[in-house]
């Protein structure tokens, strides 16, 4: 989407190919069904840091959009074992970087961005297929298996490089060096899973708990707190449980769990839950390809492709995989969509032809 807003605001007419139903890729900030009231809740990135993070602190303040910080006041919880009651800690003053999270979540900036582009850029429920180069310099897209075809100058890419090389048909194919260098990126998230339990209030708060808490008996094994700026409390844990167990156990067995736990950790009141909401990422077929199973050992190699040198600078990758710096983050993806269009810019501005 940023991709698309950068490119508009230079006056090159654009289109967004977009696979999933709703804009926003990673991004998913759900609403408990039929609860409107209750807020929208972050299943996908949550927060980010201004200090480091600049692209995308810029890109809030031109937008306007409203930020309050992380909730971290109190102490942490630790769980090491079914065997031993979780043990309660204060951490040292600025052991944890402040995080910013934005009013309405995180979708709220992908609205505001969608915002800027012309009207009716968006196609949403449209997976492109292939993509090939014809005789007269052009790009042919064919999209959901030939229902469509789409001409184009350039193509720049932006869904994870794993599904980019395993989905996408390129005629000629991609050159090998590249291909390799696509698969060896590990698409961020595609092997978590993520879950909010929804209270009336920030019960904890009142207990002198921040809602930050670690664990080694599971199945979350790291907890914040994802309360609204005001009303209803909420806590969001990432799962330290692999992908294949996950679907061993099936969702209801693993919210039973997810409670059992939320109720050790922070007392019987998290039992008492309004809602539990829940994505696994692993089985996001725009999201996860079978590589991605595998839980990430060590923070990957990311960075724009290597061996780019075929198809004459037609296609461009992006998205947070490509990026140098802050990979995986929302910052790296603000990044890529930048280092992306003044790649193609350069290349036809060099070329004196006309996008």
């Amino acid at each position: 989407m940023r991709t698309a807003s950068l490119l508009s605001a230079k006056g090159i007419p654009c289109r967004v190919l977009e696979a999933r139903d709703r804009i926003g890729g990673r991004v998913l900030s759900q609403e408990v069904i039929g609860r409107p009231d209750l807020g929208k809740f972050d299943l996908g990135p949550t927060w980010f840091w201004p200090r480091y993070e600049h692209a995308i602190t810029g890109l809030v303040h031109e937008l306007g959009l409203k930020t309050f910080l992380q909730y971290q006041t109190g102490l942490m919880v630790t769980e090491r074992s079914h065997k031993e009651p979780p043990q309660q800690y204060a951490l040292p003053e600025g052991a944890m970087e402040s995080a910013v999270r934005l009013a309405g979540g995180v979708q709220a900036l992908v609205d505001a961005i969608a915002a800027t582009l012309p009207e009716g850029i968006i196609q949403l429920n449209t997976r492109v297929s292939s993509v090939s180069e014809n005789g007269d310099g052009n790009l042919v897209i064919e999209v959901d298996g030939g229902k469509e075809e789409i001409r184009a100058r350039a193509v720049i890419i932006t869904v994870p490089p794993r599904l980019a090389a395993r989905n996408i048909i390129f005629r000629p194919e991609l050159a090998p060096d590249l291909m390799i260098s696509l698969l060896n990126k590990p698409t961020w998230m595609a092997s978590h899973a993520k879950v909010i339990a929804v209270y009336k209030r920030p019960f904890w708060r009142e207990q002198g708990l921040s809602g930050f808490a670690t664990s080694w008996a599971g199945p979350l094994q790291e907890i914040h707190d994802a309360s609204p700026v005001t009303g209803v409390g909420a806590l969001f844990g990432f799962f330290g449980i692999s992908a294949k167990r996950r679907e061993e156990l099936g969702e209801e067995r693993i919210m039973k769990l997810v409670k059992e736990q939320l109720i050790r950790l922070f007392g019987p009141l998290a039992g008492h839950t309004l809602a539990l909401l829940y994505k696994d990422w692993s089985n996001d077929p725009a999201t996860a390809v079978t590589e991605d199973a595998q839980p990430l050992q060590d923070y990957p190699n990311y960075g724009p492709p290597v061996g780019m040198q075929s198809w004459d600078k037609k296609i461009f990758f992006a998205g947070t995989e490509t990026a140098p710096t802050q990979g995986g983050h929302l910052e790296g993806a603000l990044r890529s969509a930048e280092r992306a269009v003044s790649e193609l810019m350069e290349h036809f501005q060099s070329n004196e032809s006309h996008l």
